[in-house]
């Protein structure tokens, strides 16, 4: 199957998109903030988690409406961009800004936009039981619509994953887990973790499908959620998306790193989706670079823009934010 054009090009400007806005973070996240593992509050408050070389596990949106539902972790940046979250009030939340989408009350780690169906819990495996209730609501009511929950291959040695896997499968509920395998889990591998090669096996045990992408591919991430996505609204029940994904960044922004090999990270960079896929548009689908530098300058003008939104928003003012809580 040969990916059509204009979701190439929607998944390079998606990428480029989340990789320029990590990148931005991860300078940002820096400011006012002491040396060791970043402590004080700075331009950004609470921890920091970028998914800087992961962006190809959000491909998935490309199959994807506003009505379906999408729940992500504590790295949910690629998530939210795919998703369509809007990216000016997603960079104030997590600035602390009253212009936030929850008032600079859920930061980096609570991002949520009923607007597109987004939500993101930030403790690991929470996220799957939710995406579920939305998966079984959609069903309830007839509706095509699909629920997406993306976690880290070490919240499928969770209790949430099992249990809500057991029921999805049994109620055939439209449901799909994007395991995003980074390798580690916060500091410890996944060999020392797991008990076996790769989650896309536990489905199995529950009589769903399960598929593996190697090699942080975004070209294969999108034809394997295509299928998932097509049994999921056929009422055929659940997947398992295993990706074998890179983070080019620590757990948490100050992570030291010591787990790391020497060299690690530079021979990921290699195989960078990004650039394979804006070689593939040019070699092969022939779009002319300068068309492909006109997109990455566009979503460049747009992550700037936001951040500046966000640098310019007012704090919540204490009074407002204890009237919240109470009404």
């Amino acid at each position: 199957m040969t990916v059509p054009l204009d979701k190439l090009k929607w998944m390079h400007e998606m990428m480029a998109k989340s990789r320029y806005y990590e990148d931005q973070m991860a300078e940002v996240y820096l400011e006012g903030k002491t040396p060791v593992f970043n402590i004080g509050a700075g331009t950004v408050p609470g921890e920091m988690h970028l998914a800087t070389g992961q962006e190809p596990a959000a491909v998935i949106c490309a199959h994807l409406t506003k009505d379906d539902t999408v729940t992500s972790p504590h790295r949910p940046h690629h998530h939210a961009i795919a998703k369509g979250v809007d990216l000016n009030r997603m960079t104030a939340e997590i600035f602390g800004k009253e212009t936030g989408l929850s008032k600079g009350k859920g930061g980096h780690m609570h991002l949520f936009d009923p607007n597109v169906k987004f939500s993101c819990s930030g403790i690991v495996g929470a996220g799957i039981p939710q995406a579920a209730g939305a998966a079984l609501a959609a069903k309830m009511k007839g509706q095509d619509w699909v629920a997406v929950a993306f976690l880290g291959e070490g919240a499928a040695n969770s209790g949430a994953f099992h249990e809500t896997l057991n029921m999805a499968a049994l109620w055939k509920l439209p449901l799909i887990l994007v395991v995003e395998d980074n390798a580690y889990g916060i500091s410890v591998p996944k060999t020392a973790s797991t008990a076996i090669e790769s989650n896309d096996q536990r489905a199995a045990a529950y009589g769903i499908e399960g598929v593996i992408v190697k090699d942080n591919d975004p070209i294969e991430m999108y034809k394997v959620s295509e299928a998932a996505v097509k049994r999921a609204r056929n009422g055929e029940g659940p997947t398992i998306i295993e990706i074998e994904t890179f983070r080019y960044q620590g757990h948490f922004q100050g992570d030291p790193e010591l787990y790391r090999e020497k060299g690690e990270v530079s021979s990921l960079r290699e195989r960078d989706p990004i650039l394979r896929v804006r070689k593939l548009m040019i070699d092969e689908y022939g779009v002319d670079e300068s068309e492909v530098e006109e997109i990455e300058t566009k979503v460049k003008a747009e992550v700037d823009a936001a951040y500046s939104f966000a640098r310019e928003s007012e704090l919540p003012k204490p009074e407002a934010a204890l009237a919240d809580m109470f009404n």
